[in-house]
């Protein structure tokens, strides 16, 4: 019979080897630093632009893992409006959409308040705002009552499910939360990146809710991480990379999570999966950088509305494949002989350049 480490003697009493991860804590720390840096050199305008697609990025990807698709401009437009921030037409958002977007800012722009009950039990309600995950109806803004059979998490068919972990019974929990809430609000000497990796793993071990386990310890991942920089502004995904690194994710949980109260490969690979964001995150400063270089190149030149909304998704990366009058037409909601003329008004502008392929197939390109 398997046993988890939650039920061997000393849990949760975690250790770790200082200094195996001494090397790979070290490059994060710089990383994490440079790209604050960085950031702070930016003007207002911008940092606003990168925090915007940061959170709308983590959000998006945060709910991908557990194989709910969210409307990405309902997303966009929810967190631009509670943040303030004036991105022009907002996109009405639906009640699922508002629930993850407040658990999430409530989780970053409060880091410093205390991390309790009475919270996380809102953050759960609001993941679930109807009550159902899919077509199920489930417990909400409660702790899971294992009414029907322990909480696994199991894959394959029914009649040949594997299971990767049985968390603990739901009369522990009250006793197994009130633990972690009281190490997750008391500081100590452990370094704070290191505590959000113990802190998403402690989390998702205890599994305290029917659903929405997964996107609730990745909040309060980013809770620590922003703890760690003492800011709100949020500039790398987490969500998004271990959304990227899902395969090698679960695998680690799921060894770690059988394995000793040793968690120092669940940490190192937490540090190479936070090391990773950060590379992703200086790619997308670049693309924000690349998209306000471009406008300011251009400020004194006339464009419409459909020519700055097709420009900016371009520059955004938010472009799929070549760039046609018609994709223009279906995109600016425009007839084809409007989408043409808008083109070319910018191919003869310079702004934008016609491909080496012609006649039906046509496409252009942003001028490099």
């Amino acid at each position: 019979m398997t046993t988890y480490i939650h039920e061997l003697r000393g849990w949760p009493r975690f250790h770790w080897n200082v200094d195996a991860l001494a090397g790979r804590l070290s490059a994060v720390r710089f990383r994490q630093g440079r790209l604050l840096g960085r950031m702070e050199t930016l003007g207002f305008s911008l940092r606003e632009e990168a925090v915007l697609q940061t959170l709308t990025s983590d959000i998006l990807k945060s709910s991908e893992i557990e194989g709910e698709v969210l409307d990405k401009a309902q997303v966009r437009s929810s967190i631009a409006r509670r943040l303030g921030m004036d991105i022009g037409a907002l996109a009405p958002a639906d009640r699922s959409v508002e629930g993850v977007v407040e658990m999430m800012l409530d989780a970053t722009q409060n880091y410093n308040k205390p991390l309790n009950k009475k919270r996380v039990l809102g953050w759960n309600a609001a993941l679930f705002p109807a009550g159902y995950s899919g077509i199920k109806k489930i417990k909400t803004g409660a702790w899971r009552d294992d009414a029907n059979k322990p909480m696994q998490v199991v894959s394959g068919r029914v009649g040949n499910e594997r299971v990767h972990f049985e968390a603990p019974a739901a009369g522990c929990i009250d006793k197994e939360m009130a633990y972690f809430f009281e190490w997750f609000n008391r500081r100590d000497e452990t370094d704070p990146i290191l505590r959000a990796g113990i802190a998403h793993l402690w989390f998702v071990t205890i599994h305290p809710f029917e659903d929405g386990n997964g996107r609730i310890a990745r909040a309060i991942t980013d809770m620590v991480l922003a703890r760690s920089e003492n800011s709100p502004q949020r500039f790398y995904s987490m969500s998004a990379q271990i959304r990227d690194e899902r395969n090698d994710y679960y695998d680690i949980l799921e060894k770690t999570q059988k394995r000793t109260l040793d968690i120092t490969r669940w940490l190192d690979w937490f540090l190479a999966c936070l090391g990773h964001a950060f590379d992703n995150a200086e790619n997308a400063l670049q693309a924000v950088l690349s998209k306000s270089l471009f406008w300011e190149s251009h400020l004194y030149e006339p464009f419409n509305d459909r020519q700055r909304k097709i420009l900016n998704k371009m520059l955004e990366g938010n472009f799929e494949g070549k760039l046609t009058s018609s994709k223009w037409a279906r995109m600016a909601k425009c007839s084809q002989d409007t989408a043409l003329r808008d083109i070319l008004d910018l191919v003869n502008r310079g702004v934008l350049i016609k491909d080496s392929s012609g006649g039906r197939s046509t496409s252009y390109s942003l001028r490099a």
